[in-house]
């Protein structure tokens, strides 16, 4: 008897082809949110791009063509005025006109004295304040800081009244003890002005760099105590350099503020024939457009100025890059 035996088929093992899946299909391509980054990023930049047009890039542009530009009288100057083109004309009697270098280099010897002694005063008393000596600290910030919440032309007029002879008790008070001093005077005009600048910017400035003192690690001045450093060295070699960029944005900006001098010296000169109605670049302009109409001449001086400041920001810029880059190599 033959016996027949069933032997139970086993299935094939899977081949490749048969693993293939197709993958699921991606919700959002890698071009589809790049797109949407940039979309938002867009949308969230737009306000800043609107401003920047409507207050730098319209009037930048409406400065340099007016400056192309002057006012012409034919007949002798009794014939009606007329705008012609002048082109660099406007350009070549701002620098060659001594007024406007004279109030370039007394703005030049205003921002070095305004410059430092506000940067190095500030940063003095931030220090001062990060280190916990001064007492009451949050009263001292406040203290500090209200002489910025006051307006530059209110400002301006008090220290008018306290430089004015015959109506500052301060002047009273020192001539009582025979010492007389003329704060609007040759000599002493430009520290005046700085004086001011100083009372009403020292606030500001000194809580920009407590704020930055306080982003310094406490474990980088906790090791500093620990090398044996005091608190000057820790606050000369620890804490400064940490704040450097800090530093390096104050100093522009006061260097700015500084080239746009314009409300102290029109306040105090009508009290004083020291100063001019040209004392400054931003007086020149001023005088030009509103005194003498001549708006070419005005708009000239403007983008003179601007090219001035430019070229300072981009130099100190790249001053303080470049010594960063060096100490950071060291």
């Amino acid at each position: 008897m033959t016996t027949t035996t069933a032997t139970a088929s086993t299935p094939s093992p899977p081949t490749a082809a048969s693993d293939r899946r197709p993958a699921p299909p991606r919700r959002f391509g890698r071009k589809s949110a790049r797109r949407r980054e940039l979309g938002a990023a867009s949308f969230l930049m737009a306000p800043f791009f609107l401003l920047l047009v409507a207050v730098f890039l319209v009037p930048l542009g409406t400065a340099v063509y007016f400056s192309f530009f002057g006012a012409d009288q034919p007949g002798l100057g009794f014939g009606p005025e007329r705008t012609v083109f002048t082109g660099l004309r406007g350009y070549t009697a701002v620098l060659t006109d001594p007024t406007f270098l004279g109030g370039l280099g007394r703005v030049a010897l205003y921002a070095v004295v305004y410059l430092p002694l506000l940067v190095i005063a500030s940063l003095a008393l931030a220090l001062l304040l990060d280190s916990g000596v001064a007492r009451l600290r949050s009263f001292a910030q406040l203290a500090l800081f209200l002489p910025h919440a006051v307006p530059g032309i209110i400002a301006a007029v008090i220290w008018l009244y306290l430089y004015t002879p015959g109506l500052s008790p301060v002047i009273e008070a020192l001539g009582q003890a025979d010492w007389h001093v003329d704060f609007l005077g040759v000599h002493a005009v430009i520290p005046s002005m700085v004086n001011i600048a100083v009372w009403s910017n020292l606030g500001y400035n000194m809580i920009v760099f407590y704020a930055a003192l306080q982003a310094v690690p406490r474990e980088v001045i906790e090791a500093a105590v620990v090398d044996g450093a005091g608190p000057v060295r820790t606050a000369l070699r620890v804490k400064t350099p940490m704040v450097r960029s800090s530093v390096v944005m104050v100093a522009m900006f006061t260097m700015i503020g500084a080239l746009q001098l314009f409300t102290e010296p029109m306040l105090l000169g009508q009290s004083t024939p020291t100063i001019s109605d040209r004392f400054s670049p931003s007086m020149y302009i001023y005088d030009a457009a509103f005194a003498r109409n001549n708006y070419g001449l005005a708009a000239a001086a403007s983008v003179v100025l601007l090219v001035v400041t430019i070229a300072l920001s981009f130099a100190v810029t790249r001053w303080t890059n470049r010594a960063g880059r060096e100490e950071a190599t060291r």
